[in-house]
Order: structure tokens, then sequence, then C-alpha cells
């Protein structure tokens, strides 16, 4: 079938390494190519996780592990290291100048040191099947770590045996710690190489290095995941929350809030704006969480008093007792 394209509407261009036409397409998935897309439609400006997401349809919770499979491959690289923010700078690699031909001998200024960004990774090798089995062959703990590895995964391709390889020899994960992460990510479900190599990253910046340290790390993951999940549902939330969010539900559940009073915070707002804001329920949950109310009787029990004091400054403006500005959070707009 013959194709031709139709120049009339392509107006202003932008460039697509032929890296990722000649050698890329079979390994990226359709969500990779359009983050890449967008980013090398606004290289050099910077970009959030939700605008990448709001822009190609991709979910926000993916939009990093795209970013991070076009790292390895080296298409694109973050402005500082390799652990990314949500905000991050795409920069496209830089273009060669021409080569000047100098008639005078060139004196070369002293290099100055640039002490390299901490917890950079080394950039990933791509190994054949065929050096892959050589590795294996030359490397007990390698092949132990590819054979358990499938047996927990079911389904293997070259690009996960490269993965696991570049977590142990790069990453510097021991063996069990691998076993434990792969068999977690396996349990919920994320088999994708790029999900467990963001995993792994994660664990090697926190130096999680013992079964102990993994172990431990697993059961803070499935406890958040189950709060994140119930959150969700009591908000009434039909898309996954935004790495914002989280970060405000990961705060809710490092201060030991019950789900009932976050619950009945989430009420308050939606009764006073009208829309879900996570900012507002913080300040909300905040306010309680100072007045030490545990549960929601005592929330409940709170809220009747204050309001009665809001009833009583009208017939008293002497009562210096009373702190117009305490429990704001009901008087004035956030």
């Amino acid at each position: 079938m013959e194709l031709k394209i139709n120049s009339g509407i392509w107006g202003i261009m932008f460039g697509i390494p032929c890296i990722v036409a000649d050698n890329l397409l079979k390994l990226a998935t359709g969500e990779q190519l359009k983050v890449l897309l967008f980013i090398l439609r606004h290289s050099g400006r910077t970009l959030s996780d939700e605008e990448i997401s709001a822009n190609t349809g991709v979910p926000v919770m993916q939009v990093q592990d795209c970013i991070l499979f076009w790292q390895q491959v080296n298409v694109i690289i973050p402005e500082s290291t390799v652990f990314s923010s949500p905000v991050m700078q795409m920069t496209a690699p830089p273009v060669p100048a021409p080569a000047v031909q100098n008639t005078a001998p060139e004196i070369s200024a002293a290099p100055k040191f640039k002490e390299p960004p901490k917890n950079t990774q080394r950039k990933k090798e791509y190994l054949s099947n065929s050096e892959i089995s050589e590795l294996m062959n030359s490397s007990p703990d390698v092949d132990e770590l590819i054979k358990i590895s499938l047996s927990i995964l079911v389904n293997m391709n070259n690009t996960m045996m490269n993965t696991i390889i570049w977590i142990y020899n790069y990453l510097g994960l021991k063996k069990e710690v691998i076993l434990t992460l792969i068999t977690y990510c396996a349990s919920i479900g994320r088999k994708e190489p790029r999900y467990i190599e963001k995993i792994a990253a994660d664990w090697a910046e926190k130096e999680i290095d013992t079964l102990e340290a993994a172990n431990e790390e697993v059961q803070r993951l499935k406890e958040y995941y189950e709060f994140l999940y119930v959150i969700k549902r009591k908000f009434e939330m039909k898309h996954t929350p935004t790495t914002k969010q989280q970060a405000f539900v990961r705060k809710w559940q490092e201060m030991n809030l019950n789900v009932e009073i976050i619950h009945h915070a989430y009420e308050i707002c939606r009764e006073n704006i009208e829309k879900l804001s996570f900012e507002y329920i913080d300040k909300i949950l905040v306010s309680w969480h100072e007045n030490h109310l545990i549960s929601l009787e005592e929330v409940i029990e709170y809220e009747k008093n204050y309001r009665n004091k809001k009833k009583n400054i009208y017939h008293s403006s002497t009562d210096e007792d009373f702190d117009v500005e305490e429990y704001a959070i009901f008087i004035n707009d956030i």
C-alpha cells in the first residue's frame, strides 16, 4: 500500500532522534512514545507530570515510568539527576558545533572540576541473549537471580533480564533484596521492567541493602497503597491521585489520622467549596491534629463547642479569652 504524507498540515516542525525510529519502536510502548513526543515538542521548557498527562492521555502515575525508559536509552536527560522530581527540565542532546581549523596553537584552559551529582545511575547497557547467557555461566549470582525471577514472573523477555542485571550490577542491590522487590511487584500486578527499575532505584537511594530492610519497605508500601485506595474510594475519585495529592495522603498516614476523620474533613470540604481540594482538607486535618483530636466523636464535640463560642461572641464583645483566629478553617475561606 502506498501512502502519501499530507505536507499541507505540517506547519512548525520539531526533530525526533533517528535512534527512536531505527532501534526503539519495538521496545517502546504507546504511552512512552506519547510522552517522548510531547517532551520533544516542548524541549527546553519545564514540564510537570500533570501537564504531560493532561496533553497525552497517559495516566499521571505512568508518566515518570515513561520518562525513566527514555533516560535509560539516553534519548532524553533530566536537568540534574536521574532521580527526578515531579517537575523536570528536559533538554535535547547538544548539537556539536562545526569544526574550525585553528592556525594558532591551541591553548587549553584548565578544566573546571564539577562534582558529579549524587545518586546518579550509570547508563544502562543492553545485552543480547547470548551475552546474557555468557554472563549467567560466569556469575552464579546472576544465574540464580535470572532463574528465580523467571519462576516468580513466569514470563521474562530480554528487557526484563537486562533490568535485573542492571539492578544487580549498577544499583548494587543484593540478590535477596532484588528477589524481594520482584516478588512484591509481581504480587501487585506490576511486572513491567520500567516499574521494577523505578522501585529499585528508590531502594538504592534509600540504601535498602538487607533482607530485613526490604521486607520492612514492602510492608510500608503495602500499607500505604491500601491506605491510598481507601482514601480514593472515600473521596469518590475515579482516577489515580496525582503525585501532589499522594504527598498529602502520605502526610496524613504519617500523622496516624484515621479514615473516619479524613472522610469527615472531605465532607466539610465538599459542603463549603463544592469541590475536592486536598489543600483544603489538609488544613482542616492539621487544625484538628494540632488540637489533639483523635476520634470522630472528639471532632464533632469540638465543632459543637466552637459553634457555641461563635454564638456567644455576639453577646459579649469584651470576651478576651476567645480567640477569633481559632479554628479559622470554619469561618474563613481557604
